[in-house]
């Protein structure tokens, strides 16, 4: 296991930002039925993890991404970390909407974007990928050159895993599923019949039902 993501994996679940409930499992806005939630949202309520995920979003971007002009964020989860590390960095930062505004310039993309320029695009979790590769899409369309993205949790589904792999877009996350669920097992957040049914839905979450 890689200890700095079984760390941030601690931290999430320590602030609930992650809720593990396999005897009561959640309805996600995709209808799916799931024993796993998880509100990354949740770290800008605490000044000192927020702090964390950004600069731990900065150095990944550093390392993995480092010819990086622009900024943009995923809405509406990733607006705020989306701007908390083009901050950190000094960049210009955007952000993308799921849809076209209805009203005055009808804009997809909020911000000043010029047209060739390198984007690392930020997101708070991923699930299915899809509204993420919307995102990206959406700044192909507009001339820039997506040259990566970064989140603070996946959830690893393989549907997920095809779709970056068919858009050619390279993700990297802070943390994940396996972390997650090995730390909240070895905490004793879950037991072990629990882990077992977690990794049940894990194969199969669209047709899953507890």
């Amino acid at each position: 296991m890689d200890s700095q993501k079984k760390a941030f994996a601690a931290k999430l679940l320590d602030i609930k930002a992650i809720q593990l409930q396999p005897k009561e499992p959640f309805t996600w806005a995709s209808g799916w039925k799931s024993p796993f939630y998880c509100d990354n949202r949740k770290t800008l309520s605490y000044p000192e993890l927020r702090s964390y995920v950004k600069l731990e979003l900065v150095h990944t971007i550093l390392e993995r991404f480092s010819e990086v002009e622009v900024i943009a964020g995923v809405a509406t989860g990733a607006i705020a970390q989306g701007a908390l590390v083009a901050d950190a960095l000094h960049l210009p930062f955007v952000y993308v909407r799921s849809k076209p505004k209805d009203h005055g310039l009808e804009n997809l993309i909020e911000g000043e974007l010029e047209a060739g320029r390198k984007v690392v695009v930020v997101e708070d979790l991923i699930s299915t990928g899809g509204s993420s590769l919307k995102a990206v899409e959406a700044l192909r369309k507009a001339g820039s050159q997506v040259i990566g993205m970064v989140a603070a949790y996946t959830y690893g589904f393989d549907v997920a895993r095809k779709a970056f792999e068919d858009a050619d877009v390279s993700l990297t996350t802070l943390t994940d599923y396996d972390h997650v669920v090995a730390e909240a097992l070895e905490t004793g957040y879950i037991t072990e019949a629990e882990t077992a049914l977690l990794h049940e839905w894990r194969k199969d979450p669209a047709h899953w039902n507890g």
